[in-house]
């Protein structure tokens, strides 16, 4: 059935629809409350079929490469927009818009409950009544909370009540002692309301930090007065100056885009108590053009997840956009009360939209990755990538003669490497061959939690290559990829000859350059990050491993057994769940008690 007869048969139900390209590449997805009037918008049927001409130049583009078409029936327009937003997350179409802001944002919270109640973090809502949450902030939670507690008198920690014992920390003048001393209600909640007052002013905060600083220098405490100056940076991070303070205790969630050519900024302000008290902020690739309409709706539903969070704020957005009532309606669901999402036009909530306008338009003014774009743009023509490759993932395993086998993958985005994305595997396959496809087949399981990068590198050649297409083709994920390895002679790499030659490959291409290319030096620095990162990883694991060995070396457990024991069971971790009973299938059963008692 082709495209035309495919469009003409859709049922009037609400549900989703892919569009793919002649090699079978998911191009777009997208929800219809009726998908036969839907899809057939994009279209004129008469004289011949074709795509409707009043079309933005982004979908006139998808159109012309579109030549099948799936869809998906489900029982509700909102059905709809929770699947269309699952399966852009895990699938990437090269023409939808994927946000990868898989953060959820810290808030301070204080339970009431206790009698002398303390300050914690929380990243979701906690069951009691009795809690007060603040925030939630993109950065400088833990330090906001660490300065409340040593410019308070609160009690310390968790623990220091059931001592019934003064500690050090009254003794230093940082709690009143109530675990031992008779202090009444009225006088720690003197500490509390100061605590919350710190907490809402920052300015306040960082005053006190500062002149604390100030003394430690001073008094030739460098090493202090470093850690303190650090501190104040990271909660002056999160805020955004402004001159709006409302006079009414309000709070919203405020939501800006601003696109310029290639890239687009995302702005999100907070505003609890009438006071601005934290901003975030990130930069997305335009690979495709821009769709408003769609770039606001993955931005509430990517924020707020499927979660309610501690504190349920009227939305602010900038602009109206088309699913504007459906987001609202899921939103009340997630939050278990009525979500407002609103469009200010005037007065103080339209000032707090310009202030977020304003400030995207300076991130995308001072977007310093703009000069990393161009090796980048040489890498997407180099290799004929369908789209530039602005968040790569770069695979490669460690072992030692099968023993501590690991695998790593190291991400680049934006220009850097992103350390806190990296992941690092536990391999149980024997071969190299075998421990990439573990390693890559855990990576695209986990993408409905993670979302695909635009890019993959592996360290290996051709074999290794069409491993990973495979496994992408088999789940129906469109991903470019690239695979690097040493040049072979006489079934050595070059590299043991004194040399260092690299061969690039792609599903079409083997690709040799000269050792000065740029181009070569930005590829083999991505493998060398992911080698070092399994390197490193494999002599913990190793080091790990051998301090196990001699822990039952020494209690009679022979080497020969103990790789017995390994090869069955494969990790120390697994022994350690194991009974009695279990452990002496494999060896005796005195063997098997000594086991269980080392590892109790």
């Amino acid at each position: 059935m082709n495209l035309e007869e495919t469009i003409k048969q859709l049922p009037s139900s609400a549900g989703i629809y892919q569009y793919f390209d002649k090699d079978g590449h998911l191009l777009y997805i997208g929800k219809a409350k009726n998908l036969s009037n839907r899809v057939k918008s994009y279209f004129n049927f008469t004289p011949i079929f074709k795509p409707n001409q009043n079309l933005s130049l982004r979908i006139t583009k998808m159109l012309a490469q579109t030549v099948s078409l799936n869809y998906i029936v489900v029982n509700s327009e909102h059905d709809a927009l929770i699947l269309e937003n699952s399966l852009i997350k895990q699938l990437n179409p090269k023409y939808n818009i994927l946000l990868r802001d898989d953060k959820t944002y810290p808030y301070i919270y204080i339970d009431y409950s206790q009698k002398y109640p303390r300050f914690e973090l929380t990243r979701k809502v906690i069951d009691s009544t009795d809690i007060k949450y603040f925030g939630p902030y993109s950065v400088g939670a833990r330090d906001i909370l660490d300065s409340i507690y040593e410019l308070c008198k609160l009690v310390q920690k968790k623990g220091s009540l059931k001592s019934k014992k003064i500690c050090l920390y009254h003794q230093i003048d940082r709690c009143l002692a109530p675990c031992e001393l008779a202090v009444s209600d009225t006088e720690y909640k003197k500490e509390v309301d100061l605590a919350i007052e710190l907490i809402q002013n920052k300015k306040t905060v960082i005053s006190k930090l500062q002149n604390r600083m100030e003394f430690y220098a001073e008094n030739l405490r460098f090493e202090e007065a470093g850690e303190l100056r650090d501190r104040i940076l990271r909660i002056e991070r999160s805020q955004i100056k402004s001159e709006i303070d409302f006079a009414t205790n309000e709070n919203y969630d405020i939501f800006a885009i601003c696109s310029k050519e290639k890239r687009a900024a995302v702005v999100r302000i907070f505003m609890r108590d009438g006071k601005i008290i934290s901003s975030t902020h990130d930069f997305i690739n335009l690979y495709e053009g821009y769709d408003e309409d769609e770039f606001y709706q993955r931005v509430l539903l990517e924020f707020y997840k499927n979660e309610k969070p501690p504190i349920i704020a009227p939305i602010l957005v900038a602009s109206n956009f088309e699913s504007l009532s459906l987001v609202q309606k899921h939103l009340t669901q997630v939050f278990g009360k009525k979500a407002e999402i609103k469009v200010p036009l005037k007065g103080e909530k339209k000032e707090l939209i310009n202030l977020a306008l304003l400030n995207a338009e300076e991130l995308l003014k001072n977007d310093k990755t703009q000069n990393s774009g161009q090796i980048l743009d040489e890498i997407k023509e180099l290799f004929k990538l369908e789209r530039t490759p602005n968040r790569i993932e770069v695979f490669d395993n460690s072992h030692m003669a099968g023993v501590a086998t690991v695998g790593a993958m190291a991400v680049y985005e934006d220009g850097k490497f992103d350390k806190k994305s990296y992941r690092i595997y536990h391999l149980q396959a024997k071969d190299e061959y075998s421990q990439m496809r573990e390693m890559l087949t855990k990576r695209v399981e986990s993408f409905s939690k993670n979302s695909p990068p635009d890019l993959w590198i592996l360290d290996g050649g051709a074999t290794l290559l069409k491993l990973a297409s495979d496994i992408l083709v088999s789940n129906g994920i469109s991903l470019d990829l690239i695979a690097i390895s040493k040049e072979k002679i006489d079934a050595k790499a070059h590299r043991a000859k004194g040399k260092a030659n690299d061969i690039l490959y792609t599903r079409e291409n083997i690709v040799k350059l000269p050792n000065s290319d740029k181009r070569l030096h930005w590829a083999q620095n991505m493998r060398d990050e992911a080698h070092r990162c399994a390197i490193n990883f494999h002599k913990k694991t190793k080091l790990k491993l051998d301090n196990e060995s001699k822990l039952l070396t020494l209690n009679g457990i022979s080497q020969a057994k103990i790789v017995k024991l390994l090869k069955h069971f494969e990790t120390f971790d697994t022994l350690r769940e194991l009974s009695v009973e279990e452990i002496s299938s494999i060896l005796n059963q005195k063997d098997a008690q000594i086991i269980k008692n080392i590892y109790k």
